[in-house]
């Protein structure tokens, strides 16, 4: 571990909290949105214990995972619709909140909440299984193709838990209209697998048999 490393994910980490925060409350008019905070602890919390394990066990994996620089252009279109997701869905809960257009009941949260942590043990068990994982669309050095556990399921388990990670984020904030705005992450995913794959199926040896033993690339049984 180097201490460049620790302050870039020091810095990452609390830039996304502040952001995340005023995301969420600047438009709620409050800092009594409980739901908000919440969300703001299932996220936050996991997150730090991962960074926290990543840095002792394995900082090359953590600097992979900082690292978000996507070099292909397609990628970069993939990256910017997903930011312009978060930004309207977190502003778009916050005032729903604000203006009791259509609030969950906390039960429906609690269960999102629940599902989200759920997500996230999974999220930890793909970066254990494959720790060639990186932000950016790469093929490493001595890279071989990773066809257990959850990779034995769905070729792209990583954005299989994204994906239950990102449609439970606006019912943890309560929100019906905001989860229709993070209904579009499935198809801008899949975009980004497309890209993906076809890299891969270019780059990594081994990866077209891959795709003949796991069918699925998202969801079991659909896609």
């Amino acid at each position: 571990m180097t201490i460049k490393l620790f302050i870039q994910a020091i810095s990452k980490f609390i830039l996304g909290i502040v952001l995340v925060g005023v995301l969420v409350f600047l438009p709620a008019g409050t800092i009594s949105f409980v739901n908000g905070w919440i969300f703001m602890a299932i996220l936050f919390i996991p997150m730090f214990i991962a960074g926290l394990v990543m840095m002792a066990k394995n900082p090359v994996l953590l600097e992979r995972r900082l690292d978000a620089k996507d070099k292909q252009n397609d990628q970069s279109i993939v990256i910017k619709l997903s930011g312009l997701m978060f930004l309207a869905g977190f502003i778009v809960a916050g005032l729903n909140y604000r203006f009791a257009w259509h609030i969950l009941p906390m039960g429906v949260s609690i269960g999102a909440a629940v599902v989200f942590l759920i997500a996230y043990l999974l999220y930890a068990e793909v970066l254990r299984e494959n720790t060639y994982l990186s932000r950016t669309i790469e093929v490493q050095e001595n890279q071989k193709v990773i066809d257990t556990g959850l990779y034995g399921i769905v070729r792209h388990p990583m954005y299989s838990v994204t994906l239950l990670l990102f449609l439970a984020m606006p019912l943890v904030l309560g929100s019906l209209i905001s989860l229709v705005i993070f209904l579009a992450y499935p198809f801008i995913i899949a975009a980004r697998i497309k890209g993906e794959e076809k890299f891969l199926t270019e780059e990594l040896a081994g990866y077209d048999e891959y795709k003949e033993k796991v069918k699925y690339r998202l969801i079991p049984f659909i896609w």
